[in-house]
């Protein structure tokens, strides 16, 4: 079967977004971006929990059902690099949650991600 492997890890990311997530939140230490994921994030963790697998779930058959498709092979790629690029997050959140990374470490990043945005622009 064509793409399992692939479909298989962005499922697997999107159950790993999901539970750290709800572990970040519930423990103050950051809050859900996506207005919409936070409102059911609001009504439950369960909830929340629910529609993040149906929506991974749904992905994972589309990409499935379509795996022949060159569109197919380059969604599952893009997906998963941002997906991918999302647990790098998590990790630094969590680090940052755990004191490893200070405060003023952050402000730095701060300056030089606006200072490369301005030479980009």
């Amino acid at each position: 079967m064509q793409l399992f492997r692939e479909t298989f890890l962005l499922f697997s990311l999107n159950l790993l977004d999901a539970l750290l997530t709800i572990i970040w939140v519930r423990n103050g230490v950051a809050s859900e971006g996506n207005e919409l994921m936070a409102r059911l994030l609001d009504r439950g963790d369960f909830t929340f929990l629910a529609a993040k697998l149906a929506i991974g779930t749904i992905a994972a058959v589309v990409i499935l059902r379509w795996a022949d498709f060159r569109l197919a092979r380059y969604g599952v790629s893009l997906a998963l690099a941002v997906y991918i690029s999302l647990m790098g997050i998590h990790i630094f959140t969590g680090l940052t949650a755990f004191g490893y990374i200070s405060n003023g470490f952050l402000h730095d990043l701060a300056f030089w991600r606006d200072a490369l945005f301005a030479l980009a622009l």
